[in-house]
């Protein structure tokens, strides 16, 4: 996929952050954007109107991805819409927060994932991709201990990673490309800053080791690269390399 006017994208949890970014960028190069959100529908409508300010097309769908009708309203809105799915950003995760539940981490940050994407590829057609986002942090927890506060987010990441990877011959068999983008500790993200809180001078620590952190807007920009790259299905693209965690 060489060009997105006349193509259709989700991009999970979009509303603020990365995921806001990438739909911009996506939108100006012509897709049609889902938007996704979970609770804030005023965040979700502003970057809709943002998109079609500069000229692009967007709706804002809620939707929890832990639930099948979530999931089936996504991929619906963008069918019923636009008439089309083709690419498909997995950037929706969580599980940091206190107040849902204990096994939240994994409903979404595996379940949910995998719920998604087996909906999506339902519609998706040949030659389109799936864009799966996470972390160094979690792409290599299970050879680089990350900080205690984040590691049972960064398991069940990886544990996502690990069970879209398995969907892979079966995505190959319809024409559909899977692609994972890694990143770094993001500047300005809520995982970020709450990682800071939980051990001060984290954020700092590690901009340090690894000689720039990027921006969530440099990042989503990577991310929105990776719908298009000319890379094999299943390749890791990790955004600014990976010191500290390749080495």
């Amino acid at each position: 996929m060489t060009d997105l006017k006349g193509k259709t994208a989700i991009i999970t949890g979009s509303s603020r952050g990365i995921g806001a970014d990438v739909a911009k960028f996506l939108a100006a190069e012509g897709a049609s954007v889902v938007v996704n959100y979970r609770q804030k529908a005023p965040r979700a409508t502003k970057v809709v109107a943002e998109i079609e300010a500069a000229g692009g097309k967007a709706i804002a769908v809620g939707a929890d991805l832990t639930t099948a009708d979530g999931v089936q309203a996504l991929v619906d809105a963008a069918v019923s819409t636009f008439g089309s799915l083709d690419v498909l950003v997995l950037n929706a995760s969580g599980g940091m927060e206190t107040s849902m539940g204990e096994d939240y981490a994994l409903r979404l940050n595996r379940d949910a994932q995998v719920s998604m994407l087996k909906a999506a590829s339902a519609v998706l057609p040949a030659g389109s991709r799936v864009v799966f986002v996470t972390s160094h942090q979690a792409h290599f927890i299970n050879t680089v201990a990350t900080m205690d506060a984040y590691e049972p987010v960064a398991r069940s990441k990886r544990a996502g990673e690990d069970a879209l990877r398995e969907l892979i011959p079966e995505l190959e068999a319809k024409g559909i490309s899977f692609v994972v983008v890694s990143g770094d500790m993001i500047e300005g993200t809520i995982t970020a800053t709450l990682l800071d809180r939980a051990q001060p001078g984290a954020i700092e620590a590690r901009r340090s080791e690894a000689g720039k952190l990027y921006t969530v807007s440099e990042f989503a920009a990577e991310v929105a690269k990776a719908v298009t790259a000319d890379v094999l299905t299943g390749h890791t693209e990790y955004v600014g390399g990976a010191v500290g965690f390749l080495d």
